[in-house]
């Protein structure tokens, strides 16, 4: 996955300066990784992050840094003592005053079934205060494949062997974050029925992808399927992760980057039909940095977010900013950060 991390003369065509900048975040959701040709490591989060207040993020598996040898299911186990140094290093307060991967989401193959118990207490070792859940991609596209991208099984999320797995997450206290395209929408609906008492934190606004398809026909099919699995209170809705390349909003093509007005002219109805669907106790704002970095600067983005928000009460525009993805995550609320 190489993707233009460091498009830094681009960002910078369209420069703005932090709005609200007072105003605690906590971003929920980005990756850091170093391979070849290619890497997002902490000095790059921290000079991103770097003009909003980000009191905490949270890391989400990428992949990145797995073991090269020993059982294949162990493999992505590397990735979390990788961001378990990471997070020990801004941990040091060396690094400013934000706390990066103050949690970390890794991955485990629930496919294994019951099997998955051994793989889960090996992740929560290597980062017994850190690790918070398991991302196990389910997106598979509902026509053509999508470039670049590997594709999970259709209907992952509904596999006998994929439940059994599932289940050992309430066991040992864990979430699941829920990758899926918008057309896997109802097997997530299905999911969150089936396993009430596990949250489920679904990435990227239930990943609308457009391909060829007009985005009003898009929305139309995306809308109902995500009231449908709002209706479950045991689902907690990510808004953002939509600047990237595969969603299809063309951005990274432009002369110029857009500006916070400019995404939110197109983003608008996506993210206010989750903010009504979900509410503000059930919707956090996140980054998917490095990966959005493609289409827009991470002050822009956040920029949006405030301005997305900005009707509301303070309360509730502290929840999607900050406390929501706090609760959530098990990491301290704002006003304890004051103190």
């Amino acid at each position: 996955m190489v993707m233009p991390m460091h498009r830094d003369d681009w960002l910078a065509l369209t420069p703005e300066g932090a709005i609200e900048p007072d105003l605690p975040i906590l971003d929920p959701h980005h990756h850091l990784w170093e391979r070849p040709g290619t890497r997002y490591i902490l000095q790059d989060i921290v000079a991103d992050t770097a003009d909003h207040q980000v009191r905490q993020t949270v890391f989400i598996e990428c992949s990145a840094m797995y073991r090269a040898a020993g059982p294949d299911e162990l493999k992505p186990v590397g990735e979390t003592e990788f961001v378990q140094g990471v997070a020990a290093m801004s941990a040091s307060g060396g690094f400013g005053q934000t706390t990066i991967a103050a949690a970390i989401v890794g991955t485990a193959d629930l496919s294994l079934g019951a099997n998955v118990a051994a793989v889960l207490e090996a992740q929560i070792a290597a980062s017994p205060q850190r690790f918070r859940g398991v991302r196990h991609r389910a997106a598979w596209p509902a026509r053509e494949p999508i470039s670049g991208e590997p594709a999970s099984a259709p209907h992952l999320l509904l596999e006998d062997d994929f439940r059994r797995g599932f289940a050992q997450l309430r066991r040992y206290g864990l979430s699941f974050e829920a990758w899926t395209y918008h057309s896997n929408l109802p097997d997530v609906a299905d999911l969150a029925a089936a396993f009430p008492e596990t949250t489920i934190i679904l990435n990227h606004l239930g990943g609308p992808v457009l391909g060829d398809d007009d985005p009003d026909t898009v929305f139309a099919g995306w809308k109902p399927d995500i009231s449908a699995v709002a209706a479950h209170p045991n689902v907690v809705m990510k808004l953002g992760g939509i600047q990237m390349e595969r969603n299809g909003f063309g951005w990274h093509e432009r002369d110029e980057p857009p500006s916070s007005d400019e995404l939110i002219e197109v983003n608008r109805p996506w993210y206010e039909h989750a903010m009504q669907e979900f509410g503000p106790d059930r919707c956090m704002f996140e980054s998917n940095f490095p990966v959005d970095r493609a289409s827009c600067s991470y002050t822009v983005l956040y920029n949006q977010f405030k301005k997305l928000c900005a009707g509301f009460p303070t309360d509730e525009r502290i929840a999607m900013l900050h406390d929501t993805a706090a609760r959530a995550y098990r990491l301290p609320l704002a006003a304890e950060l004051d103190g």
